[in-house]
């Protein structure tokens, strides 16, 4: 058996017998805001503990912990696994931080790598250096281990490193996810301006929706927010439609996760008729909001309807209506959408009595003209756009 085949039979999956189990230092980030719903996340698959920061969360777990954080982590983009942190204030201090690390026990040379940075308030000060200078010393230490090195793969590689240069501290991870968390699977094609994924299930924890009434969005666009709502309702993991990372990796325990997904798929509900619903005017925007939503499993228990907003009325006593109007950065012209935000306090003052309505909006200015007053406000951030989640409760 060559080099070669060992090392793709590592890759491709554990041997029978279960794997030692190990501790690991993660982060999850997530977007801006919801990092206390990323700790309950965290706290609800088992994994307590776990440190809210700027952007993210910080938690101990072990193996089967980092696959269900990937698995059903809603609101994290990226599960990341710490493998060293040391004082980085020049090149020599960064090649000889990474270099420190044992690569050889982590990367083959049959395998391809990539490196990404992030980096703030340090003395290097372009992310495209520290990433080659990281490169480098990955691969020096493999060449000097194992006599050849491993190739760069930036469009998907085996091993995804990620360096974060923080203050003249610099933190070496592995990212355990691959590609973003929000690459669900379902999204078929992206419209202009899309909500992104996690950030809509932000939204849905914020409203503390559990699928017990029903949830209506007049302004679905291509159906994220209600493709969503029904991943929660239906006790549906996100990451069911794809692959991981850590399914690369040499330690890869592919019995533990066969066991994990299974428990996962098994555990999935069909919803109710009528529970979950989406409005829009675009006809392009609703059959993708179907098909969407096909692609995530709900063909047929999802509802979408061509209406215009001033003709919405959700049927029902109660529920929960959510609204992500346009904030006037992107999309629409600010004057002309200060009509809609009156519109939207109309719809909601006259046919969602009893409701509870949400407004994600990054308007201030524009939220003022729904005319109604919030008893909540979340904060959250759609990118760079500092949010504001309005809830209104109905009477």
């Amino acid at each position: 058996m060559t080099i070669q085949d060992k090392n793709h039979i590592l890759r491709r999956g554990a041997p029978p017998e279960e794997k030692p189990d190990v501790t690991m230092n993660c982060f999850a980030a997530v977007p801006r805001g919801a990092e206390e719903i990323a700790a309950q996340e965290l706290e609800t698959l088992g994994i307590s503990g776990a440190v809210p920061a700027k952007g993210g969360v910080a938690f101990n777990t072990n193996r089967a912990g980092l696959y269900r954080a990937n698995l059903w982590l809603r609101t994290a983009s990226r599960v990341l696994v710490q493998l060293a942190v040391f004082p980085c204030t020049n090149p020599d201090e960064l090649y000889g931080g990474v270099h420190a690390i044992d690569w050889s026990q982590l990367i083959t040379p049959a395998m391809t790598l990539a490196v990404d940075c992030s980096l703030r308030d340090s003395g290097l000060t372009h992310s495209g250096f520290v990433a080659l200078k990281t490169k480098d010393a990955i691969v020096d230490r493999i060449r000097q281990a194992c006599g050849s090195r491993p190739n760069v793969d930036t469009a998907a590689p085996d091993v995804r490193v990620n360096v974060h240069l923080l203050k003249n501290v610099c933190t070496v991870s592995l990212d355990s996810s691959g590609e973003s968390l929000d690459r669900r699977g379902y999204r078929l094609e992206r419209n202009e301006a899309p909500l992104r994924e996690t950030l809509a299930a932000a939204v849905v924890a914020l409203t503390g929706w559990d699928g017990s009434v029903p949830l209506a969005d007049p302004m679905c666009g291509s159906g994220t927010i209600p493709v969503e709502a029904a991943l929660v309702a239906a006790q549906m993991p996100p990451g069911l439609q794809r692959s991981f990372g850590f399914q690369k990796w040499l330690d890869y325990d592919d019995r533990l996760w066969n066991r994990l997904y299974r428990e996962a798929e098994q555990g999935v509900r069909k919803l109710p008729v009528g529970l979950i619903t989406g409005y829009d005017l675009d006809s392009r925007a609703l059959g993708l909001a179907a098909r969407n939503a096909a692609k995530a499993g709900f063909e047929g228990q999802l509802h979408f309807f061509h209406a215009a907003l001033e003709s919405f009325k959700p049927e029902g006593d109660k529920g929960v209506v959510i609204i992500n109007p346009p904030y006037g950065k992107r999309l629409g012209d600010e004057e002309e959408l200060k009509e809609l935000y009156c519109q939207i306090g109309d719809i909601m003052k006259q046919r969602c009595r009893g409701w509870t309505g949400y407004v994600l909006t990054g308007n201030l200015e524009l939220a003022k003209y729904i005319g109604l007053k919030a008893s909540r406000r979340f904060v959250l951030f759609n990118g760079p756009i500092e949010c504001r989640l309005l809830k209104y409760d109905l009477y």
